[in-house]
């Protein structure tokens, strides 16, 4: 019986330009090595898949060159945030209570 392995799909997005690309990989096969044999690198320059940091339909993952694929799943890699969500709340909500302050 010959192994035809599985699909699965590797994703990466900017604000303006994102990318899926399907492909078929070995049963086996690591996220890391997904991303790498996916080639996704070569549509956005800069991204270091690597050291990126990846998860499987928006649930992170910590380890990926250790996390092994199963059959549809999607690896997507991250950006690296800007900001800090929480350091973001916390300003925002200080803006809100100043101007409550003004009224």
């Amino acid at each position: 019986m010959v192994d035809k392995g599985i699909s699965v799909e590797v994703a990466y997005a900017l604000p303006d330009k994102q990318k899926v690309i399907r492909l078929t990989v070995p049963a086996g096969t690591t996220m890391l090595q997904a991303a790498q044999l996916s080639r996704i690198a070569e549509h956005f320059p800069g991204l270091d898949v690597e050291h990126s940091a990846m998860g499987i339909f928006g649930k992170t993952v910590a380890a990926p060159a250790e996390r092994v694929l199963e059959e549809g799943e999607r690896v997507e890699i991250y950006r690296p945030l800007i900001a800090d969500p929480k350091e973001v709340r916390k300003q925002r909500a200080a803006r809100a209570r100043e101007g409550l302050k003004s009224e």
